[in-house]
């Protein structure tokens, strides 16, 4: 399978201004390295054939011909070849000179699309040799001995993807042709491009590419010339960006005296799987005002064995460097925005938070501080509590103690140990069967008391459980998973975690960094079982469900992309390369989709609480799904693995 992958490429060979046959040479070399590494299209810069800065020599028929029987060489000599390539060249058309892209596979020309937006300002004069394909009526063009398809919205489509094409200005337009070719259904953009460098334009052009990618919710690929061209007034730096969905994959080495070739693989399936979520982009097709595109086919070609290239980040809701930074910023103002607007809403007189000392219940904390902060409110209002049971050790309890008194909330104490015990008695359990009656009855025991001591204070009781115990069901029904507000309902684990050092570095004293820091080293557990024979926690969360790391990731790509089983172990056999072996991957994989589906019910009556990231499982928000739905198909799928 290649699960929704085209391989491309973004070629920026070396050039000589008006020297067709060598440019013609680089070009072949460049697409006969490409088609080794499995690429299946590969686009060239603008005008490549001849050079972009050629002035006025593109008025001379001798030029003109030279670049037709250049291209006529090229579809000799790469006719055994199953790639797609994309060429720029100047062609006569009647009277008119066009600036076009031509798209070939196995030596037949495919089509030809002419360029709409010609610069004519500053060092640009496009205009003084070409016409705008606004201006061209034909829809067929004679060329190397062949007649082809020919206009601006053309569509190419291969077995595994359908593309369109623009020319370099085309995408600086207000309304890009790419605008219209993606909502009449190009996959792929691939921009022909001879972008001149100057102080600040790249970071822009850069964001241009993103922007464009995003907003049409498809791939973008993009080349543009380097060095050869002249250098009487500008620069070129040689471009090559491979762009999907808004997030860059691969670019090329800037202001490189040597040819490059850069590679990546464009997910067709993720973005059909988003168009098809986004009904924005659907909607927009009734906007276009363009005339039903010409379909043109490509040979289909047998598919080779995929190697991925590009890489995944292990860790999909946690950005590295110093995103991570203003993710935590962002992602924690959300959430005390989300409470402020609660508590003031409510008039309520009182947060109350049980503290277990671990990280949930930390960063529920923490954010309950920074709201009643910046709302003017004094602290005590904030109503710790610390509700120990027969599995809590010293060290959560302690933390949770030095926690609440370093914050300078107001902190109670509240055994549950004998208020189970009678309750046991009363339902007559057995106290030395440690099932899910003696694990379950300590959550509602203390959410019990949790809700009374709102009662008594005029408050609300703040939800700590958050998005990744969400997706597999890890609380008690009616117990931890119930509050009057959720406020880490949208934070998965593996961001938890950071939020709280973040804090721990940027937002509190001395004292209450050393707790925080020790809470994260804190192995994750509920604490139902008691603890050992040397006090340690017995009841690990990660042993019993499995790794968050990898239960995050798999809810990433579920959730948000829409991924099937199968391409979420190969990419998660990718992004854990060297931590976790097929058996492993595969036995959570199991556990997280059983989970998923069985555990609805809980998710269904979720009490509200802030969206803070891409995915929401909340009722009312991202995520509808029924509490029966099967889950057969996704199991049966694994087991195949």
């Amino acid at each position: 399978m290649n699960y929704g992958y085209v391989k491309v490429a973004a070629a920026v060979p070396r050039v000589r201004v008006a020297d067709c046959k060598f440019n013609v040479s680089q070009i072949e070399k460049e697409i006969i390295i490409a088609e080794g590494k499995g690429v299946q299209i590969i686009v060239f810069p603008e005008l490549s054939v001849t050079g972009y800065s050629c002035g006025d020599l593109f008025g001379q028929q001798l030029l003109v011909e030279e670049a037709e029987m250049g291209l006529m060489q090229v579809l000799n000599n790469t006719r055994q070849l199953d790639i797609v390539s994309i060429v720029g060249m100047p062609v006569a058309l009647g009277g008119a000179l066009l600036n076009v892209a031509v798209v070939f596979q196995k030596g037949k020309v495919l089509g030809v699309v002419p360029k709409t937006f010609l610069p004519n300002y500053k060092e640009f004069y496009e205009k003084r040799w070409f016409t705008s394909g606004f201006a061209v009526s034909a829809t067929t063009l004679r060329m190397c001995g062949q007649v082809v398809p020919l206009g601006r919205n053309l569509l190419f489509e291969t077995a595994d993807t359908t593309f369109g094409i623009e020319l370099c200005e085309d995408l600086w337009a207000p309304v890009p042709p790419s605008s219209t070719l993606a909502m009449q259904g190009a996959e792929i953009i691939f921009n022909l491009s001879a972008d001149t460098e100057a102080i600040g334009k790249h970071a822009y052009l850069r964001s241009l590419i993103s922007q464009q990618s995003a907003r049409c919710i498809a791939g973008y690929v993009f080349s543009s010339s380097g060095f050869g061209e002249s250098a009487t007034d500008v620069v070129f730096a040689g471009n090559g960006l491979i762009y999907e969905n808004g997030h860059l994959l691969a670019e090329s080495r800037r202001f490189s005296f040597e040819e490059q070739v850069v590679i990546s693989e464009i997910d067709v399936e993720s973005l059909r799987a988003e168009r098809r979520t986004n009904t924005t982009f659907s909607t927009g097709r009734a906007f276009s005002r363009e005339t039903e595109p010409q379909r043109v086919t490509a040979e289909y070609v047998k598919g080779k064995e995929l190697n991925l290239t590009r890489t995944y980040n292990p860790y999909p809701f946690v950005p590295q460097g110093i995103a991570l930074d203003e993710r935590c910023e962002e992602v924690f103002s959300i959430q005390v925005a989300g409470l402020a607007r609660r508590l003031t809403h409510t008039q309520a007189k009182s947060a109350v938070v049980g503290i277990s000392g671990g990280l949930d219940s930390t960063l529920a904390l923490l954010v309950c501080v920074r709201t009643f902060d910046k709302l003017g409110w004094p602290r005590k209002g904030i109503i710790g509590v610390t509700m120990p049971g027969f599995g809590t050790t010293d060290r959560t309890h302690d933390n949770a103690v030095a926690l609440m008194d370093s914050l300078g909330v107001t902190a109670r104490e509240v055994s549950i140990r004998e208020a189970c015990v009678q309750h046991f008695k009363d339902i007559r359990h057995d106290m030395q069967v440690h099932d899910v009656v003696y694990e379950n009855a300590q959550a509602r025991e203390r959410t019990q008391i949790l809700m009374d001591i709102a009662n008594q204070t005029g408050g609300l009781v703040i939800g700590t459980g958050d998005l990744s115990e969400l997706a597999l069901g890890w609380a008690t029904y009616n117990g931890d998973h119930m509050s009057m507000y959720g406020v880490n309902a949208g934070v998965p684990k593996t961001l938890v975690k950071y939020l709280v050092s973040w804090v721990a570095l940027h937002d509190v004293d001395e004292s209450s960094k050393a707790t925080l820091l020790d809470i994260v080293d804190t192995p994750i557990s509920p604490e139902l079982i008691p603890a050992d024979k040397d006090g340690n926690i017995s009841q690990v969360t990660e042993d019993l469900v499995g790794p968050y790391e990898l239960h995050d990731f798999f809810l990433f790509y579920f959730v948000r992309c829409g991924f099937r089983p199968s391409k979420i172990y190969f990419l998660a056999m990718r992004a854990f390369k060297g931590k976790y072996d097929d058996v492993t991957v595969k036995k959570w994989l199991g556990t997280f989709f059983r989970r998923f589906f069985n555990q609805q019910f809980k998710r269904s009556c979720l009490p509200d609480g802030p969206k803070v990231g891409s995915i929401s499982l909340s009722p009312r928000g991202d995520w509808r799904m029924p509490s029966d739905a099967s889950s057969e198909a996704w199991l049966r799928e694994i087991e195949g693995l």
